[in-house]
């Protein structure tokens, strides 16, 4: 929703307004003139011409995708090129028999899902291109020293730590979206950095593919050499963070005082409802903090992300294994994967900008989970190692039925929470437990059991069904709290409303307010 309805208009009673306009009862020396510093509606700039907010939006996109895309590329190559190593020689040479091998998949885990929510607190309460370079250039060094492991007691201590490093990336990225973005903007731009997610399984495979050839450089193993090049270049990225990462709309120096006003007070006076508003300016508090852990659909919402987390861990640590299986050659093999993770990305953008475009969540989720649970049925039907075209053929079902629904999930969780500091806790905690489902991921496919991983497939098959029904659940929840507070409107209207709660009490409800409205 590009801009405000002639409805909320009219319910708030906001004056039209265009870059440029004057407002004399407010000194410019004060600061930005926005509903944060104190105005009304009616004194600030929040709606312009179609074409002048699209250039603005298009200078965001251009300064902020591009940078959390190549950041997210960098983080999910390092976090799943393991399954690369592994074929590549790293399984002989650390011996990785039995169950080490999982062992070192899941050991990442405890340590990157624990430390979300402090790390996203953190970034409240730091500017965040100071944050995000800190964390870069962590967990760039330390790829590049597992490249030097020699045990797989190291290879273990190298993932421990690799966990902590990128911890705060994601949480941090997503919920930087949502200060700079409406709610049916933000899918389609996490969309289009998360698919840098569905792209790492390409470029890794394909980097991999490119790096084993230098096995012997220097004495070091090719798959060594996939974790010393791949780490290098986090470390290379990250110092240019503190200078292009913009913080806030704020602090943006890249748009001018007008602009900036605009996307303050656009984000601030949208509600759902047109009328109320609710602030990204709020500092973190512990009540807010509590706030965002004690909220039940929080948690309900972990059970869908757990069906992504739980086979998208899974499935990259080990469709190089199925794919050379089917008769490959391991560098073959790599490539093979390539295509397998384009039609993820590409699937994931297009479901995003139609859950923009129809302002829905959930139906995408439930959809895009039916479909992996077609490709998972289909995976545990087929007689192995035959049929090996069927088999490559529903592994795009599975890459895409596991990737589509993850950004809709975060979307939903982050479109209906208010204000910015409980958003912050609440995406992370969403997160932090959801990404827990990595250390299942990391211990259901056996190494014994492939190709056809029945404990793996039949497990992701029963989580995405679950999926399914808490998607469902989680729509009837929030019908029913929109339709209460439409009929608390009709019955008191804004007026009464008003009455009993000052502004400031309002904005501090944030989602609870009776102004807010959940997106489905």
């Amino acid at each position: 929703m590009a801009t405000a309805t002639a409805t909320d208009k009219a319910e708030a009673g906001h004056a039209e307004r265009r870059l440029g306009s004057e407002t004399p009862d407010f000194d410019e020396k004060v600061g930005l003139r926005t509903v944060d510093a104190g105005l009304d509606a009616t004194q600030v700039i929040y709606e312009v011409d179609p074409a002048e907010e699209r250039k603005i939006l298009r200078k965001i996109d251009y300064r902020l995708i591009p940078l959390l895309s190549i950041l997210y590329l960098l983080a999910y190559i390092d976090r799943s090129n393991l399954g690369n190593a592994k074929i590549a020689g790293m399984e002989q040479d650390l011996n990785l028999i039995k169950f080490r091998y999982n062992t070192a998949l899941t050991v990442f885990f405890p340590t990157y899902a624990l430390l979300e929510v402090p790390s996203n607190i953190v970034l409240k309460m730091l500017r965040p291109s100071i944050w995000l370079s800190i964390l870069c250039f962590s967990w760039g060094l330390v790829m590049t020293l597992m490249g030097l492991v020699t045990t797989y007691q190291g290879l273990y201590i190298a993932r421990v730590f690799l966990g902590v490093a990128e911890a705060g990336f994601f949480p941090a990225a997503t919920y930087l979206l949502t200060i700079w973005y409406r709610r049916y903007e933000v899918q389609k731009r996490m969309a289009i950095f998360y698919a840098a997610a569905s792209l790492s399984g390409a470029f890794s495979g394909l980097l991999a593919f490119a790096i084993e050839k230098m096995d012997g450089v220097s004495g070091l193993a090719g798959w060594k050499w996939i974790f010393i090049l791949e780490g290098l270049a986090p470390i290379a990225v990250s110092f240019t963070l503190y200078f292009l990462l913009p913080d806030r709309p704020e602090t943006a120096k890249f748009l001018t005082k007008q602009e900036r006003e605009f996307v303050v007070n656009r984000l601030a006076l949208y509600t759902g409802s047109g009328m109320g508003r609710t602030t990204n300016a709020d500092k973190i508090s512990v009540a807010q903090i509590l706030k965002a852990l004690k909220t039940w659909w929080i948690w309900a919402a972990v059970i869908p992300f757990w069906g992504c987390s739980i086979g998208t861990y899974g499935f990259t640590a080990t469709v190089p294994t199925i794919v050379k299986r089917m008769g490959y050659t391991s560098s073959n093999a790599q490539l093979m994967t390539i295509p397998i993770y384009v039609f993820g990305m590409l699937a994931t953008v297009i479901v995003a900008y139609l859950s923009d475009k129809y302002q829905q969540r959930t139906p995408f989720i439930m959809g895009g989970f039916t479909l992996a649970v077609l490709g998972f049925i289909a995976l545990l039907a087929i007689p192995h190692p035959h049929y090996s075209g069927v088999t490559y053929f529903f592994l795009f079902f599975v890459a895409a039925g596991l990737y589509c629904p993850f950004v809709c999930i975060v979307t939903l969780v982050g479109n209906n929470l208010a204000p910015s500091g409980r958003r912050a806790v609440g995406m992370a905690l969403l997160i932090s437990m959801g990404n827990l489902g990595g250390i299942a991921g990391s211990n259901i496919f056996f190494t014994a059991d492939a190709p056809k991983y029945p404990v793996g497939f039949g497990f992701c098959l029963a989580i995405d069904g679950a999926g399914i029904i808490m998607a469902w659940v989680l729509r009837k929840y929030f019908q029913r709290e929109n339709r209460k507070r439409d009929e608390l409107l009709d019955r008191e209207g804004e007026a009464g409303i008003r009455a009993k709660y000052t502004d400031q009490e309002l904005v501090d409800m944030g989602d609870k307010s009776p102004f807010f409205r959940y997106t489905l």
